[in-house]
């Protein structure tokens, strides 16, 4: 058994001004796109990527995230209460980002990056989605040291007091997040785009293991207070990575026969 430290979230304090954990997670999953982009771009066979072009995909990516993780938030968990307080949209610094929003925000960003470059979409997508891992593993751990999204009860010996919540051992979902969301999945699509692969498959491996991923951890997971479970009894995390593997699977299979 563990009990949470209860971190301050603010890492470093600079007068009345503070820079929180979270940003700086941010900041660590940025760096991390740029130092993985400029070594597949220097070791590996890339063709029509340049440094400056990774500068600018990150821009690009950036806005995907923020605007796509806000609009995500608002629309897939709490709709009703941001329609009758529609100017709260706009108060980001209050917390309420979405992954699955973040995730469609920089498919919309990286097709934009393609129109400006002339590079079919897919293969953008490919070259990202190995540098994306390393960031979300940060966001998660920024997640762990706030001390929110915190996981279910558990009956078994291994688990962790949040004492921001209550007495009760619960599951350290978050680092079990950042275990799969963060680590498994790098290792598993960086070696696997190490050799050349037919277009797309990078792409749909990633959409099939953050989707399986997600799901399984969203079953540690506490529900938002304001959603519960939904159908089925499944979360509103586990519907939307549904999709993102059956996506994914089918993505996988067309591109590998369009490649034979």
């Amino acid at each position: 058994m563990f009990v949470h430290p209860q971190f301050d979230p603010i890492a470093i304090h600079i007068g009345s001004f503070g820079i929180h954990w979270y940003g700086l997670m941010y900041l660590l999953g940025f760096l991390a796109f740029l130092a993985l982009g400029k070594w597949q771009i220097n070791h590996r066979k890339w063709h029509g990527w340049t440094i400056p072009m990774l500068d600018d995909a990150l821009f690009y990516g950036a806005l995907g995230v923020i605007l796509g993780g806000r609009l995500g938030y608002v629309l897939f968990y709490q709709f009703d209460y941001f329609i009758q307080h529609p100017m709260e949209i706009f108060a980001v610094w209050q917390g309420g980002m979405s992954f699955h929003g973040g995730f469609l925000g920089v498919l919309v960003a990286m097709w934009l990056f393609g129109r400006k470059y002339h590079l079919k979409w897919l293969g953008i997508m490919d070259f990202v989605a190995p540098l994306v891992p390393i960031g979300l593993g940060a966001g998660r751990m920024g997640n762990f040291i706030n001390a929110e999204l915190w996981g279910r009860a558990t009956n078994s010996n291994f688990g962790m007091i949040f004492p921001n919540v209550d007495n009760i051992l619960r599951h350290p979902s978050q680092l079990y997040e950042f275990t799969l969301e963060g680590i498994a999945l790098f290792l598993m699509l960086w070696i696997y785009s190490a050799k050349p692969r037919a277009t797309g498959t990078i792409s749909a491996l990633f959409l099939i293991g953050y989707g399986s991923f997600r799901f399984l951890v969203e079953y540690t997971r506490e529900p938002d207070a304001y959603l519960g479970l939904l159908s089925m009894g499944l979360s509103m995390g586990q519907w939307l990575s549904l999709p993102m593997v059956l996506a994914g699977i089918g993505m996988f299979v067309i591109c590998q026969k369009r490649q034979a």
